[in-house]
This record gives structure tokens, sequence and C-alpha cells, in this order.
């Protein structure tokens, strides 16, 4: 039975609580979904419509669409923090255990490898379908967003001001980057304080500095906005209903603040201040609900499913979906000399929320194809390596993201 407390109090758990039947891993499948429609949603209006701020007397229903559509930032600062909680949290519960960093690369990999791949390949052949790229045979040129180096450097994390290009023009890669490096550098840390042999932690210990000094100084810098996640999977804070209702309460009212009057181009010291605390106000709600639903609630089940359908393909969703605009836009053009919307013109309405959906369905089948067979090939490559790996029992699903 979860203790009840008038007053909100802190524990530490020496493990993350990562079962599904819990709210916080409700919330964080529902939120997954949510962030990977809302940046895509955004996208897709930032190519289809004229910017907000370049329309004299917008309507109303487009101000709305707008605004709605405005919260790319906070969603991509979503992302870091549950991949913080669940990444790092999830190797942290397996630190000291028989190949636990071992496992944890092949994890990071297989998540990342086995989405990315086909999604580079599509974009190629998208980019070719539409005539914006001539084959021209195997390029090496860093410059080129289409080369050799470009699809392997975007596999290793090198996009994002590291040292090549986004893949195809896929901008929203860049935050992979982060991601990569975070994968990379975590296990260092942990190394670092964990490992038996001095030369081992110093070794650890350099490789972060030599990392601090290659890397782009804004993907050190929300390295930081990450380990929160990492450190909260560790507190649990119980509250009773009225101050978690109080806190979301306040932390919504801060996200549009913020959404308003901060930032919410790309990230690095202007933004830091504003995503640190909007970061910490969300990890405080995310870690006062660490409790199972109880077996009569009515919501339980349906949030859960829905959470667990849109969270699945977030990540397909979240690479794929630029590559699928232009694609759309390119056949719009051509099909009926529409390549923009106008905010004037409710029928063009109707025509973004369909071309939203279109993305939606093809992520959803390019998840299907692909990225629903993660778990599959994860569990392949630790037997051929291992000879011994720890297959996922038939009929149940892995912790989200790790």
């Amino acid at each position: 039975m979860r203790k009840k407390t008038n007053m909100p109090s802190l524990a530490f758990q020496k493990h993350s609580q990562l079962g599904e039947d819990s709210w916080h891993s409700i919330l964080i499948s529902l939120l997954r979904g949510l962030a990977a429609f809302e940046v895509a949603a955004a996208h897709l209006r930032a190519v289809m419509y004229p910017g907000l701020r370049t329309i004299q007397d917008p309507s109303l229903a487009y101000q709305a669409l707008a605004f709605f559509t405005g919260f790319g930032h906070q969603a991509v600062l979503l992302f870091f923090v549950i991949s913080g909680w669940l990444v790092g949290g999830s190797l942290l519960n397996r630190a000291g255990q028989p190949d636990a960093i071992a496992n944890y690369a092949i994890d990071r990999m297989s998540r990342l490898w086995t989405v990315l791949i086909p999604t580079f390949a599509l974009t190629l052949l998208f980019s070719l379908g539409t005539g914006e790229t001539v084959w021209g045979g195997i390029d090496v040129s860093p410059a080129n967003e289409f080369s050799a180096a470009a699809f392997a450097g975007n596999l290793v994390g090198l996009q994002g001001g590291v040292a090549v290009p986004e893949f195809g023009g896929n901008f929203p890669l860049w935050s992979l980057a982060n991601e990569t490096w975070y994968y990379v550098m975590f296990p260092l840390l942990v190394l670092m304080f964990t490992a038996r042999r001095l030369v081992n932690r110093t070794a650890c210990a350099l490789s972060l500095v030599a990392l601090a000094a290659f890397l782009p100084h804004n993907i050190v810098l929300y390295f930081s906005i990450w380990l929160l996640g990492v450190a909260f999977s560790r507190l649990r804070i119980e509250a009773g209903l009225v101050a978690r209702c109080v806190w979301l309460v306040l932390l919504l009212a801060v996200s549009v603040y913020s959404r308003l009057t901060g930032t919410n181009d790309d990230i690095g010291p202007q933004t830091y201040m504003q995503d640190l605390v909007c970061s910490l106000m969300f990890l405080v709600f995310l870690s006062s609900l660490q409790f199972q639903a109880a077996p009569a609630s009515k919501w339980q089940r349906p949030l859960a499913g829905i959470g667990k359908f849109f969270a699945e393909f977030s990540f397909t969703l979240y690479v794929l979906h630029v590559p699928l605009i232009v694609l759309m836009q390119h056949w719009m053009t051509g099909l009926y000399g529409l390549r923009h919307l106008s905010p004037a013109a409710p029928l063009h309405f109707a025509i973004y929320f369909g071309m939203l959906a279109l993305v939606m369905l093809g992520a959803y089948l390019a998840y299907r194809m692909f990225e629903s067979q993660t778990y599959r090939i994860r569990r392949l490559i630790k037997d051929r390596l291992s000879g011994h790996g720890t297959p996922l029992p038939a009929g149940r699903t892995a912790p989200a993201d790790s």
C-alpha cells in the first residue's frame, strides 16, 4: 500500500521504477507520443504556412494553431529528461552486473540504428523520387548532406554542428547528436566513480574531459539537463492529490510563459535557465507519480493503452516526419500546384490536418516494418556475441526507450 501523507516528503530509492502499471510510466508514455506529435505538427506548420509574425491580422483559428504547435522546443526538452530517466536509470539499475556496459552498448546501438538506417534509406529514396537529388555515385564529402560520410556520421552522432550535416537535410536529427553523446558520456561518468582500478577511473575521467573539449558546448551544457532525469529517477516524492494538482497547474503556467516570452529556437546558454526551471518542475511532478494505479481505476487501462500505442512509434515519427512532409509537399505542388497553405482559407486547415494524419500513418507503417523489430534484433545480437543472451519472455515489452 502506498503511504498517505499530508505534507510532501522526499525518499531515495536504490532502483528506478520502470513498471508499466505506475502512473509515472503511463505519463512518460503519453508525453513521448505527444512530444513527437507536437514536433511533427510544428514542422508541418512551419513548412506549409507562413510565420505568424509575417501575417497582418491573422485569424483567431490560425493564432490558435500557431500557439498549440509552438511547443516544439519544450517537446525536445522532454525527450532529454525522459531519456535520462529511462536510459540512465536503467543503466544504474544494472550497474555492477556482468556485461552491464556491453549490454547497454548493444541496447543503445540497436535502438538507434534499427530506426535510423531505414529512415536514411527512405530519405534518399524520397529525394531521388522527387528529383531533389540526382544519383551521381557514392560521395564521401562531409559537406554533402546525402554523402556516405553524412550517412555514417549521423549514425554515430557527428551531426548537429559536430562534423557533418544532418542527413538529407533532416534538421530534427540535431537532437540525436545530443542523445548519442549522452549515451557515451554517462557510462564513462558512472565508471569514473565505480570502476575498481584507479587506471580505469582515470581513463574515464580523461575521456570525459576530451569529449567536453571536442563537442559543441551546447551538447555539453545540456548534458546536465539529461543528468537531472537520471537523478530524479532515484527520487520518490510522496505528495497528496491537492499538492500534485497545484504543482501541475504551476508547471503548465511556467511552460506557457516560457513558450510566449522565452527563446524557443535553438538550445544554448540563452535558453538554459528557462529550460532548467521547466525540467526541474516537470521532474518533481513526475517523481510524485511513482505509485501504482488503483485496481479499480477507470483511467489507468485506457490511458496506458493510448500512451503505449503512440510512444511505441514516437521515435520513428520524430526522425521520419520531415522527409514525409517534404515528399507530400512535392506531390501537392505537382498535382494541385499547392506548395503552401493560406492561413485565411478554412479548407487549407483541413488539408493541414489531413497531411498531419498522413505523416502519422506513414510513421506508424515505418514503425511496424522497422522499429518494432528492435527487440528481436537486440536479442539476436546478444545471442550471437555472448552465446548466452537474455531474451525477453514472449509477450513482454521492454521499458520504453530502454
